[in-house]
């Protein structure tokens, strides 16, 4: 949906060891840091903008609300905490086969100034009509204060950034499209629109590098948090990068229609794999207390198995039947099989990890040629021969199920 189903777009893969010099100039090293105190009794430490609940992040500001509210120790309950600090968040490592002479790296923070440092190249080589997006998934690595609730907050994690190079004057309309697009994928493949809502930063929270931002937050168990951040980093980076390249490529792109040229500004929408995973589990776990089962209400396009082939009894023609019709739907679909247990334990089993069809392989199927599909959510079951069944789930994946999946 973001790169190959676009025409305006290309993937890329940056390296996660940079020159430090990078992060120098993207103003990380400086600026890539958060408020940290410190329980002197019991020794833990908080994010203090996460202790006090606020926005807020200037350390003068947020040492006064600390003596205001006198807040409580969320481990021990006592009230001593030190002075508040600047935290850097930059992984260090060492580059070097000598310790002595070795040279101070980071692990990078983010995937998108390997984009920026090689956007000449990219621009260049893919040649892209402009404007151009450079999609990339890769680790990230940040020295969080308190990583905690589950996958919402990692030291190492698995990242998904989009930069979206365009016209300056075009940027604002870009930002606002880019949220939309976003917010519509999310309720596309089933995030409930009453579980998601846009914050929109004020500009005193504005991250360095950003003219504006909007952060697509997500109802999780413990509250609501960012799942997807989209901003508008202007050319902020690519003009750093520029000025201070010792190679001095110019970060500019050319209009043939006008004959200008121009630093492009980047719109960028960014979001943490592993938070998108947690939003699916929890929007997707269900109770069904009229059939007595936990199911896993999963859109088929991200569900870990479209289809399960399951033979109703473990006899040998209905076990290699059941093998042949998994290598016909697996032309088309992630298919997984169970062969353990009885038919109704392994539809539950299915129902759990979020497979919605479960095609039952029994003795019509080899007189007749057809099969029974289980839908998951209404639990309900329709006969199909195997040659229509494809057909109608590869016309169209949504439709088959509108139409089948309804009690």
């Amino acid at each position: 949906d973001f790169i190959e189903k676009r025409s305006d777009c290309v993937g890329m893969d940056t390296a996660i060891m940079m020159n430090p010099k990078v992060w120098k100039v993207a103003g990380h090293v400086e600026n890539f840091v958060d408020p940290l105190i410190e329980c002197r009794n019991c020794h833990g430490r908080f994010r203090v903008d996460h202790l006090l609940k606020t926005s807020e992040t200037n350390p003068a500001a947020l040492t006064t609300m600390m003596a205001q509210h006198n807040p409580e120790c969320p481990t021990c309950a006592a009230r001593n905490f030190t002075q508040v600090q600047q935290f850097n968040l930059l992984f260090e490592t060492k580059l070097g086969s000598v310790e002595t002479s070795c040279q101070t790296i980071y692990l990078r923070p983010e995937t998108a100034q390997g984009v920026y440092v090689n956007f000449p190249n990219v621009y260049k080589s893919m040649r892209q009509r402009f404007p151009i997006g450079v999609g990339q998934i890769g680790k990230a690595f940040r020295n969080e204060i308190s990583p905690g609730n589950f996958l919402f907050r990692l030291c190492e994690f698995e990242q998904m950034e989009m930069q979206y190079f365009c016209q300056p004057t075009a940027s604002p309309e870009v930002y606002r499209d880019w949220i939309q697009f976003c917010y519509s994928w999310l309720t596309r493949y089933g995030i409930l629109s009453e579980n998601i809502r846009l914050n929109e930063m004020s500009q005193k929270d504005l991250a360095h590098y950003a003219s504006a931002a909007t952060d697509i937050e997500y109802k999780f168990p413990f509250g609501w948090g960012e799942l997807w951040g989209i901003a508008n980093r202007t050319d902020f980076d690519l003009k750093r990068h520029e000025s201070q390249s010792n190679t001095k490529t110019p970060m500019t792109v050319t209009d043939s229609a006008t004959n200008t040229t121009f630093h492009p500004h980047v719109v960028e929408p960014a979001v943490g794999v592993d938070r998108l995973f947690f939003a699916f589990l929890a929007n997707g776990f269900t109770m069904d207390d009229k059939l007595q089962r936990i199911l896993l209400k999963l859109h088929p396009e991200v569900a870990p198995y479209q289809f399960c082939v399951l033979p109703l009894i473990q006899k040998d023609t209905l076990v290699e039947r059941s093998k042949a019709i998994m290598g016909s739907l697996g032309k088309y679909f992630r298919v997984d099989t169970d062969l353990t247990g009885s038919i109704g334990k392994r539809y539950r089993r299915q129902d759990e990890i979020g497979t919605p069809f479960c095609v039952t392989v029994d003795e019509k199927t080899i007189e007749e040629g057809v099969v029974t599909v289980r839908f998951r959510d209404s639990a309900v079951q329709h006969r199909f021969s195997v040659q229509d069944l494809i057909l109608e789930a590869t016309t169209d994946l949504d439709e088959f199920v509108r139409k089948y999946d309804r009690s």
